[in-house]
């Protein structure tokens, strides 16, 4: 098993003049870095990113057999690097400095794909947001509610948390989904849930309090562009599907 988890080390050769040349451990690190630096995208599979990523945290060892275990447990990559550090530490190899790496590069993608859409107008980014949204919520294990509140120019105002939990008029009062708009200055909104068993499709109770809010924000001036629902199989948009 690798050693402990006390320094960030990504593999680097050994100086010349180092004593006792290159491990196999060593060689394999640096064979990692030469395909993942010289190879694009595609040149290393799932687990051997995650064993790259476990390098920073475990300073020497083979961390292949811990990368195949969190795939094995969590489904794929995305599904590791959303993963609750908790849950992360786990699986036997993994501690607070490994699980803390891994969500640092999940907070990162984050970043980057919410900088995709801040300042810009969010129906003329919608792949872009769409990405941001898939990060952040398609491997969520519970469900969640978020509205996103647009100026008149169709940039965000504010992406609000709204709960977590089902969809339906217990969990979300139309009143208070505008009153909210109201607040911030919003002139239109898109709601956005996510669906833990994977399938986006909607239900029923989505539809229902999806229409209730339309037209509620109809009444006072604030339009519903859409509900879009994430899961791991995709996304669906209420609009594109006419139920708007």
């Amino acid at each position: 098993m690798p050693e402990g988890e006390d320094a960030f080390d990504f593999g680097e050769e050994p100086k010349p003049g180092a004593s006792g040349g290159k491990s196999a451990g060593e060689g394999h690190r640096a064979r990692l870095r030469e395909r993942l630096l010289t190879g694009g995208a595609e040149a290393l599979a799932d687990y051997e990113v995650l064993e790259y990523l476990l390098f920073a945290a475990i300073k020497q060892g083979d961390t292949k057999p811990i990368a195949k275990a969190l795939i094995a447990q969590f489904g794929s990559l995305a599904g590791v690097l959303n993963a609750d550090p908790k849950a992360l530490q786990r699986i036997k190899g993994v501690g607070e400095t490994s699980a803390a790496a891994l969500k640092a590069v999940a907070t990162a993608t984050r970043r980057m794909t919410r900088g995709e859409i801040i300042k810009k107008p969010v129906l003329s980014s919608w792949q872009a947001l769409i990405d941001y949204l898939t990060t952040d919520m398609a491997h969520l294990t519970v469900e969640r509610v978020r509205i996103l509140y647009l100026d008149t120019k169709n940039r965000l105002i504010e992406d609000h948390h709204l709960n977590d939990g089902s969809i339906d008029e217990a969990a979300i009062h139309p009143r208070e989904v505008i009153r909210r708009a109201m607040d911030v200055g919003a002139s239109a909104m898109i709601l956005v849930h996510n669906h833990p068993s994977g399938s986006p499709e909607p239900s029923r109770a989505d539809i229902q309090i999806t229409q209730r809010i339309a037209e509620a924000g109809r009444l006072l001036g604030v339009a519903v562009h859409d509900h879009v629902i994430i899961g791991r199989e995709g996304h669906t948009s209420l609009r594109a599907q006419g139920l708007i």
